[in-house]
């Protein structure tokens, strides 16, 4: 197979895979057709197998949508599992039109940096948007290696995973531990916008964090502790002791359901009991992490899920059992944006 049928082949699934199980029973082919349809603007399949439609293929989505519904199998609302669970705050049609849409690369660019950023992909003749004073989106797949001069100067970082810095508040000289650091997006930002932090970063996997280490040093991030820590092994104090943080990041586990656009094949394998799973992990996490709050300090706890078990269910938890108070908590509806959706907590340790 040769690398134009690859990316036709890689098309055709990801489409297929957009529709969930909303085109019923009906024979794979029209399924095929219909998903096509659906995301592209020119298809030989859905052509073929949609005459009468076809012509519409260059409407707005919800059109064809409209259209889909009154001619063929397909029933939008059975596109994405378990809607009666998502969080307060979601558009439940207008979450599950932006399923259809390939989500946006996005840029978060270093202040310092930024006008030297879009000159260069001007110069390049690159498609990009603005989205802020510090932010572009791209389309997907961009080869942004390709182009010189730009190594440095910006983080890959989705645009609601970029709004989850407006909880954070920090300030110069505190001690802040990104918990469930992953590849360290979320600490990168930290530093870039509040650079007096004295962060500690953890995760249960050493090759993350090697990954991590990589990502600061090209970044130039020199100044911070790292340790593997393991939430479902081992309590918190044999790695921390007694140690207590200004600010703590727990960006948990989780369904991943606000990032589906980005993986499609999860939306029909996704199975409900999961939601119950991954709900036991996060207040576990949670409630081992907090111990290591200062009063009057602030939790950020995220997740990028839709299901408000994870969400709101976590932070009702936190507020029950653990002394917290909610300041503020938002859905980051990414679907206004070509972006992935999230959910953002900001909760203070009271002082007892």
């Amino acid at each position: 197979m040769g690398a134009k049928d690859r990316r036709m082949a890689s098309r055709l699934a990801y489409h297929y895979f957009r529709m969930g199980n909303a085109a019923g029973q009906s024979e794979f082919p029209l399924q095929l057709a219909i998903a096509e349809f659906l995301c592209s603007e020119e298809s030989t399949v859905a052509e073929l197998l949609l005459p009468a439609l076809y012509p519409a293929i260059h409407a707005p989505l919800d059109e064809k949508v409209a259209l889909l519904e009154k001619h063929t199998p397909f029933r939008f609302l059975e596109v994405f599992p378990l809607l009666d669970q998502l969080s307060a705050g979601i558009d439940p049609r207008r979450f599950v039109l932006g399923l259809f849409e390939q989500p946006d690369l996005f840029l978060r660019l270093r202040p310092r940096y930024a006008a030297n950023v879009i000159a260069t992909l001007e110069r390049a003749g690159i498609d990009f948007r603005r989205v802020g004073d510090f932010t572009v989106a791209l389309p997907n797949g961009t080869a942004l290696a390709r182009i010189p001069g730009l190594a440095g100067n910006y983080e890959v970082q989705d645009y609601s995973s970029q709004q989850t810095g407006r909880f954070f508040r920090a300030s110069s000289g505190e001690s802040w531990w990104d918990a469930c650091a992953g590849a360290g997006g979320k600490s990168l930002l930290l530093l870039d916008s509040y650079p007096g932090v004295q962060l500690l970063v953890s995760d249960m996997r050493g090759s993350i964090l090697r990954n991590l280490d990589e990502r600061f040093q090209a970044a130039g991030i020199q100044s911070y502790r790292q340790k593997i820590i393991d939430f479902t092994k081992k309590d918190t104090a044999a790695v921390l002791g007694r140690e207590q943080f200004d600010g703590i990041i727990l960006d948990v586990p989780c369904s991943g359901s606000g990032t589906w656009g980005r993986t499609p094949e999860m939306i029909a394998a996704f199975q409900a009991g999961a939601i119950r799973r991954f709900g036991a992990l996060q207040r576990q996490i949670a409630g081992q992490v907090v111990k290591h709050l200062k009063p009057g300090k602030p939790l950020i706890y995220i997740t990028c899920s839709v299901f408000a078990e994870e969400n709101e269910g976590v932070v009702r938890y936190l507020q029950d059992h653990h002394h917290l108070h909610l300041e503020h908590m938002e859905v980051l509806q990414g679907y206004h944006h070509r972006a992935d959706s999230m959910f953002a907590a900001r909760l203070i340790m009271k002082r007892l």
